[in-house]
């Protein structure tokens, strides 16, 4: 008799409980969802100032060119997305800093760190040329402080440098003297209750893309592998949604707001297919193209670069497990007067300018160019731009006896603006060539030489990147001859003469270049190795002021350097 109350309150109990399961499963209603919005860049690259951007929707309107970002608006743009959700996500695909006009180059890009704090950044993958200037000044860009490789410029905008107060990370990126990651891999935080991991990766190939010496005692390991990893780590400190925050990207001849494109090519393709299949939405940055894609049912989204376009995503979350039901994603165009610029940023800009104007206005040389020279290749792949930078690397070394130079066109940030009557101001001049590398100068022997040419072809990616060269070489390509032997025999020379294989030929390019960067390995190669120490931007000027011919009607249409014959 005293048994039987128990029983009953143990059989009520199991009964409330399966019905409590019964209430989840296959034909209950669904809980409602809970959406976490986030706002991604990448590719940022200090451009505190609106660019110019070229884009053709996917509505099939016109290309349209106009100047669009910049901080204000940017950060007028994400105060308009948190008035509809306060519990928005920033982050990043990494690339805010470096290769960034002078605006902000030239205060160690200590603006562009400021300005994203102060939109509310939560995270950004690493990128490459977070590594511009090494280690030390990447962990000073985080923690702060004034101690830098660069003491002309860190901490003369403003004293005390606060470093970044959103968090840099890189699954992928280990000190080799103590095996830890240089940063953390990952981080999780709260969306509404769901705990969302955000997990970061720089390219493994980095080291293609860096200077040696900056990220010299790092290893770069493979993406999906490191990324893939850290999962059961997460999921133990509580992670239910795993997005991925990684600096590599693909390309896709589809607008760049098309949802959802399909056709997605590139090297982030082969990582996304590896990941673990928990990874929903993977926001990539590096190739500076913007695309919202679909890769084995993932969404892979880029925003283009330079702060253009800023991707908004929505994902649809079971509240209770943090499966992912949806996610939805637009590129929106950081058009002019689309949102209203944010005032305090819009105050910063000012000072920020007001603080640069004096040194930026500074008229550095008046050549006879009229509106821009530009760096768009020709069919063969050579360019106005390009050329004037060689013929200035060339100039500059001629005493040290060297007879070819070379650019590499990924170092060429910007066309070179001229202002009025050939006036170039320095900081036109410094936004060409932004990264402040210095001249190496080399030999090489003919057959080094002519492999590396060769080269241009054979990429990782498919594809060609053409080398401009100086004055003092010429050659052709046959696009129709087999990779590693597209120069047309007997058509490469140096100063008119054909080139001789086992003959030794001095050769200056920049540092990045004559490591081997860009995927020029035959240009490591070189030996009697020395660093003039002197700034290509320096360099580039110099040439300038000697001749004010640049850019003359007259030499418009010089010889090409560079012929393709088929």
């Amino acid at each position: 008799m005293v048994l039987r109350p128990r029983i009953s309150v143990l059989a009520l109990a199991l009964a409330s409980l399966i019905a409590g399961c019964a209430s989840t499963g296959p034909g209950a209603p669904q809980r409602p969802s809970i959406d976490i919005n986030l706002v991604a860049l990448n590719d940022f690259h200090g451009n505190l100032e609106a660019s110019k951007y070229n884009y053709a929707p996917a509505s099939g309107a016109e290309k349209t060119t106009i100047q669009a970002g910049g901080i204000d608006l940017l950060g007028g743009a994400i105060a308009a997305f948190r008035k509809e959700d306060k519990d928005l996500l920033f982050v990043a695909a990494g690339d805010l800093v470096g290769a960034s006009p002078a605006l902000s180059s030239m205060w160690a890009d200590e603006p562009s760190i400021v300005a994203m704090n102060r939109m509310g950044l939560v995270a950004s993958s690493l990128g490459n040329h977070e590594f511009d200037q090494g280690s030390k000044e990447l962990l000073r860009q985080q923690h702060g402080g004034c101690d830098s490789p660069r003491p002309s410029k860190a901490c003369q905008l403003a004293p005390g440098f606060q470093g970044a107060g959103f968090s840099y990370l890189a699954t992928n990126v280990v000190d080799q003297a103590t095996g830890k990651n240089l940063v953390p891999g990952w981080r999780i935080v709260d969306g509404k209750g769901v705990k969302v991991g955000l997990i970061g990766a720089v390219l493994k190939d980095t080291p293609s893309v860096a200077v040696a010496s900056a990220i010299k005692g790092l290893s770069f390991l493979d993406e999906a592998a490191s990324i893939n990893k850290v999962l059961p780590a997460m999921r133990a400190q509580g992670a239910q949604v795993f997005v991925v925050l990684i600096h590599e990207g693909g390309h896709t001849g589809e607008p760049f707001d098309k949802t959802y494109c399909d056709g997605l090519q590139g090297p982030i393709v082969g990582i996304v297919k590896k990941l673990d299949p928990a990874i929903r939405l993977v926001i990539t940055g590096h190739s500076h193209k913007g695309y919202l894609c679909k890769v084995d049912g993932r969404v892979v989204t880029q925003a283009d670069y330079a702060g253009h376009v800023l991707s908004r995503i929505r994902m649809q979350v079971d509240p209770g497990s943090g499966a992912v039901r949806d996610i939805d994603v637009r590129n929106v165009v950081m058009a002019p007067g689309a949102y209203a610029p944010d005032p305090s940023l819009t105050a910063y800009l000012q000072d920020v300018r007001a603080r640069s104007t004096a040194e930026l206005a500074k008229p550095v040389a008046t050549i006879a160019a009229a509106g821009a020279m530009p760096r768009k290749e020709s069919e063969a792949g050579e360019s106005p731009l390009g050329d004037l930078i060689a013929d200035a690397a060339l100039a500059a070394t001629r005493e040290q006896g060297v007879q070819v130079a070379f650019m590499n066109p990924g170092g060429i940030r910007k066309d070179l603006e001229v202002g009025e009557k050939g006036v170039v101001s320095f900081g036109q001049a410094q936004a060409v060539l932004p990264f402040g590398n210095t001249l190496v100068v080399m030999d090489l022997t003919g057959a080094q030489l002519r492999a590396a040419l060769e080269q241009q072809w054979d990429r990782p990616g498919g594809g060609r990147y053409m080398l401009q060269v100086s004055h003092s070489l010429s050659y052709a390509w046959d696009s129709s001859r087999p990779v590693g032997q597209r120069l047309v025999p007997g058509s490469l020379k140096v100063n008119g003469a054909a080139v001789e294989d086992a003959k030794t030929y001095r050769v200056a390019a920049n540092n990045f270049l004559a490591d081997g960067g860009d995927n020029f390995p035959a240009l490591a190669q070189g030996v009697n190795r020395s660093d003039t120490r002197i700034r290509d931007l320096d360099a580039l000027i110099a040439y300038m002021k000697q001749h004010p011919d640049t850019g003359a009607a007259s030499l418009a249409a010089p010889q090409p350097r560079i012929r393709k014959v088929r």
